[in-house]
């Protein structure tokens, strides 16, 4: 018996800002009530809720709902729910919530991801970092060796693929220079993104670890994005243009590595390819995860357009990764142009052009297929969404 679909039928997003004083909550509420209106649904036709990577208390301002507290402050009347850090990464939680339906656990889930880091970090009185004299978990393998922040071992994969398939910084600058094009053609990005980038400003750039320069590097943003998960048939009950959920996948490698080697997206992107009849030539445009500019490059040659090693080549010139090229990348400037919206940003910015909503930065033609990924390092998720 064929397992039921799944599909896309709602996506909101709230203002995104830097240092909004809007509260997260209320940035939540903002981005439901858009995806409840895209769909056509009503709060009492939401029965699950699901997140990623639910309420963070030692930071507030990296994840500041809970799935529990968007329950109580929308009214929702849940039969399942979702919420925590241990799947392989954001966009896990839609998978999750796909699973859900696909099972008849729940028939409208609503998936959400808030950041508010942007905001927290300039009121360090109303969110307070945690204070610890212990270091565990994750954190164990980078704090001691001062890495606190991702860039720290990104780059590290990134120099490795330098010196092994020779990448250079110009061939790198591709994804900020494209993230920036698109970027100024989004409404939603102009907190972010307020004038084009040369290759020279790109160049000279202050560096931030070698290879990534600032261009290389998404920004802290204040944001609530939600995607509405809908069982196949419950599609009677919305009005939207469903987006079928055709495969999805994940992995999760281990966090002590001594030596940067393969990120997790290389083993993903052929477990997505396992899942579903769909091949890369089949694709229409991409969102890729781009918390640093290197992710888009180790994703494309992990889901195979183009070999372990090419990325770099693939994207030279820019010119294939553009709005009207062969692959259109992050059409609506991805995090590096448009803001860190932790992941959820690209599954929403798939079903926009999918649908064909995308405004100025709509991509040419009738696109029917499209991948949004999320993670990097040890942590990977993929999306493959079709219109049927």
């Amino acid at each position: 018996m064929a397992m039921p679909e799944a599909y896309i039928t709602g996506v909101g997003q709230s203002e995104v800002g830097v240092r909004l004083t809007r509260s997260p909550m209320g940035l939540t509420k903002d981005a439901i009530v858009e995806a409840l209106a895209d769909a056509g649904l009503t709060l009492a036709e939401i029965d699950g809720v699901a997140s990623y990577p639910g309420k963070s208390h030692g930071y507030l301002g990296f994840s500041p709902c809970g799935v529990d507290e968007v329950i109580e402050a929308m009214g929702i009347s849940a039969r399942w729910h979702f919420g925590g850090g241990e799947i392989p990464a954001q966009l896990s939680a839609i998978a999750e919530a796909a699973n859900a339906v696909r099972t008849g656990q729940a028939r409208h889930v609503l998936c959400f991801r808030t950041v508010y880091e942007a905001a927290a970090m300039s009121r360090p009185e109303e969110f307070p970092a945690l204070r610890r004299d212990t270091v565990d978990g994750y954190s164990q393998w980078t704090a001691p060796f001062f890495a606190l922040s991702a860039a720290c071992w990104v780059a590290q994969y990134a120099m490795r693929h330098m010196h092994r398939y020779g990448m250079t910084r110009e061939q790198l600058a591709q994804v900020a220079l494209n993230a920036n094009r698109n970027a100024l053609l989004n409404p939603a990005a102009r907190a972010i993104t307020k004038k084009p980038l040369s290759l020279d400003e790109y160049m000279n750039a202050r560096p931030i670890t070698s290879p990534f320069c600032l261009h290389d590097c998404d920004r802290f943003t204040d944001c609530s994005t939600v995607i509405i998960v809908s069982a196949g048939d419950a599609l009677g009950d919305v009005r939207s243009t469903p987006i079928r959920i055709a495969a999805s996948a994940g992995k999760v490698d281990r966090w002590s590595w001594d030596q940067a080697e393969w990120m997790a997206s290389y083993a993903t992107g052929p477990d997505l390819w396992a899942k579903t009849d769909y091949k890369p030539g089949d694709v229409d445009c991409v969102q890729f995860y781009d918390g640093f500019a290197f992710f888009p490059i180790t994703w494309l040659e992990a889901l195979g357009f183009c070999p372990v090693g090419e990325g770099h080549r693939f994207i030279e010139g820019g010119k294939r990764i553009a709005r009207d090229g062969e692959l259109p990348l992050n059409t609506a400037g991805g995090q590096i142009g448009a803001g860190r919206l932790h992941g959820f940003g690209f599954a929403h910015e798939a079903v926009v052009q999918l649908r064909g909503t995308g405004g100025a930065r709509q991509i040419p033609g009738d696109p029917r297929v499209a991948v949004a990924t999320s993670g990097g390092g040890p942590l990977a998720a993929a999306l493959l969404l079709a219109k049927d």
